[in-house]
């Protein structure tokens, strides 16, 4: 019972270690397979049991193998039996790897038996080609590198010298190697150097490590030459290195001298050149303290001449308009008195047909057709002269304290009278009452906006006022016409007239005569207007 514990024990490691294990016989022939060797082979173990040992082997070990076995059972000669070495093994696929190979050898009761543990050693081969070629690299860095590169030990002695580090110094690598770096040294440091790296080495204070400078270097001829020397520190497992990058300012320093005495030269002509600018500059500034004042005495003739121009100009263009504007209003008066003073002289000649009793109300809707018609002459001319005046200039604001209410409702009483039957004027009013503004300017702002509003609708008039701390609004709303909105961006252009009311007599002046009023008192107007729904003018004065 015993010996069956122990031999499930060694099963157990048989088929569970990492490493392949491999029993062979005295023929070569393979007697056990661990689940490691088969599948470090790509066997399965059915496959290789009973096969020659050399099956797994490549050449030239593949056929040589049968008669290393002869050579040992017939001489004792062990090469690898009780030794181990490294080995190359074939795969199934072809494929081949390195491994460790230890080989011993069992003797039992009536045959001997030979077990080889296999360790799979590709992974360290790798790294270690991995280390190779990145130390092939390295080399070819350094052996190629253009500045000198040097490295000593903590002694001061130097281990690696490059061939462009031996170059500059006039040796050979080799001279240099195993010698103290104080040999391309030149004196005082030359005996201090040693001194310098025990020195940094007691208390880690730094000259140069890490920093780097210039510094001048010996040649083994004995010549000197400046360099920049850059120096670091490598720490290894035991000890510590310094390398060192050392780069020729030879021709850098030779640059810079010629620099200096081509600056020195330009530097002297330069001065030179000055003292003579000096003497032509003293002989022209009599000549041109004489110039200025002539091109001064010129600058203000011109000015004045500009000036005087850009008057002329401005009084021309004012004329012009002045003019542009007296014959427009005689087109305009030639069409629209032509209307009101036909009706005049129509209805007074009917007057006198209605002498007998029982005609008065035709005398009465006669006189009141003159007296409207008179009233369209006379807001004609209340237009033209308002807007004469406006663009002469003659009316300034003057604001004063007054009652807006009082203001809209003698506004409305007065106007009206030119209201058409069952159309009413609605007011309304939010707020404190007084306000200080132009008088006559907001009179005649209120009868603009509501004649128009009158005249083109046929429904109630809403004109709305409201006073907060923030502003002063009127508001006048009617439900007429509209205007169109391809024409609202020119509705307070003199003269304009939508095509929509063009059967409906004005003269185009009205909006522009109110915009004119409102820049002067710093307000503002709005409108928005649909047409057949009406139209809604707002008016802001600010405080």
């Amino acid at each position: 019972m015993q010996r069956s514990e122990q031999s499930l024990r060694l099963d157990a490691i048989f088929n569970t270690v990492t490493d392949g294990i491999i029993t062979i016989n005295r023929s070569g022939l393979i007697e056990t397979v661990n689940p490691a060797a088969a599948a470090l082979f790509g066997y399965d173990k059915a496959e290789i049991i009973g096969q020659n040992i050399k099956v797994l082997m490549p050449e030239p070990y593949h056929a040589k193998h049968d008669g290393y076995i002869q050579n040992y059972h017939s001489t004792g000669d062990r090469k690898i039996i009780g030794i181990g070495r490294e080995v190359k093994g074939r795969r199934k696929n072809g494929s081949v790897f390195p491994f460790f190979l230890s080989v011993s050898e069992v003797k039992l009761e009536d045959q001997i038996i030979y077990t080889g543990v296999i360790h799979d050693i590709s992974d360290l081969k790798r790294a270690e080609k991995a280390v190779l070629d990145s130390q092939r690299q390295l080399d070819a860095i350094i052996n190629n590198a253009v500045d000198g590169i040097i490295t000593i030990n903590e002694r001061g002695i130097m281990q690696i010298v490059n061939p462009a580090a031996a170059q500059l110094f006039g040796y050979t690598p080799e001279e240099l190697i195993g010698k103290n770096v104080g040999v391309i040294t030149p004196s005082p440091h030359k005996k201090r150097h040693d001194s310098y790296v025990n020195k940094y080495m007691a208390t880690g204070e730094r000259k140069i490590i890490g920093i780097g400078r210039e510094v001048v270097g010996q040649r083994k001829d004995g010549s000197m030459f400046p360099c920049l020397l850059s120096v670091s520190e490598i720490n290894l497992d035991n000890h510590r290195l310094f390398a060192g990058m050392i780069h020729d300012l030879t021709e850098q320093k030779a640059y810079e001298e010629d620099i200096k005495r081509l600056n020195s030269e330009l530097e002297k002509r330069v001065e030179e050149r000055t003292e003579k600018l000096v003497e032509v500059i003293n002989k022209h500034l009599a000549t041109n303290d004489a110039l200025k004042k002539e091109i001064q005495e010129r600058k203000a003739v011109e000015a004045a001449l500009q000036k005087s121009q850009e008057e002329v100009r401005k009084a021309l263009e004012k004329e012009r308009e002045l003019n542009e504007l007296k014959s427009r209003f005689v087109s305009m008066a030639s069409h629209e008195f032509r209307t009101p003073l036909s009706t005049i002289l129509t209805s007074a000649s009917l007057i006198g047909r209605y002498n007998e009793p029982g005609t008065e109300d035709k005398r009465a809707k006669h006189i009141s057709r003159i007296k409207s018609a008179v009233g369209n002459l006379t807001g004609i001319l209340n237009d033209f002269l308002s807007l004469s005046k406006l663009e002469e200039g003659k009316f300034e604001n003057q604001p004063e304290t007054f009652n807006l209410t009082d203001l809209v409702y003698n506004t409305i009483d007065e106007i009206k009278l030119i209201t058409k039957p069952n159309q009413k004027i609605i007011y309304q009013h939010e707020g404190t009452n007084e306000v200080t503004l132009d008088r006559k300017f907001s009179r005649n702002i209120c009868i603009n906006l509501l004649s128009n509003a009158i005249k083109y609708s046929e429904k109630d008039i809403f004109i709305s006022t409201s006073i907060t701390p923030k502003k002063i609004q009127i508001i006048v709303k009617d439900q007429g016409i509209g205007i169109p909105k391809e024409e609202q961006e020119y509705l307070f252009t003199r003269f304009f007239r939508a095509k929509n009311a063009t059967n409906i007599q004005g003269t185009g002046l009205g909006l522009n005569i109110v915009r004119k009023y409102l820049e002067l008192m710093q307000g503002s107007i709005t409108f928005e207007s649909e047409l057949q729904v009406g139209t809604t003018f707002t008016i802001t004065f600010p405080l």
